[in-house]
């Protein structure tokens, strides 16, 4: 059997980041993440991705390039980070406790999931390089 792959999307506007923070699992409850979710049998990451985000905040994506390395989760899960870019609608917490937008020197000092600080260099490259701005 194939590896679960677990997408996050790492949306950037203005030089800040949009960042979610999770309700459940119990002790992953409070932290912050990049949002996603798993990707379904017979669909691509984009995809997953794009389903994942409308549903978790209810936009519309594009998504783009891979962000940062493949994270080993739990149970044989792969998570994998892309760039998104808004096409549609305003971010809404519909499966997170809170949104909130950061700046790259608010990175280092929120309590993430653990797998997810993995890309914190990436994350914070993007936002010091502009390349964030579309």
């Amino acid at each position: 059997m194939d590896a679960q792959i677990v997408v996050a999307g790492a949306l950037f506007s203005a030089a800040r980041l949009l960042v979610a923070q999770r309700q459940r699992p119990p002790e992953l409850a409070g932290l912050w993440e990049l949002p996603g979710g798993k990707v379904g049998a017979g669909e691509t990451d984009a995809d997953a991705l794009a389903r994942e985000l409308y549903e978790e905040l209810g936009v519309e994506v594009a998504v783009g390039a891979r962000l940062g390395v493949d994270v080993a989760l739990k149970a044989g899960m792969t998570l994998r980070a892309y760039r998104v870019a808004l096409t549609s609608g305003s971010p809404q917490p519909h499966d997170h406790r809170a949104l909130r937008w950061v700046t790259v020197d608010e990175l280092d000092d929120l309590p993430w999931v653990p797998a997810d600080r993995a890309w914190l260099a990436d994350l914070a490259a993007t936002l010091r390089s502009g390349a964030a701005l579309e």
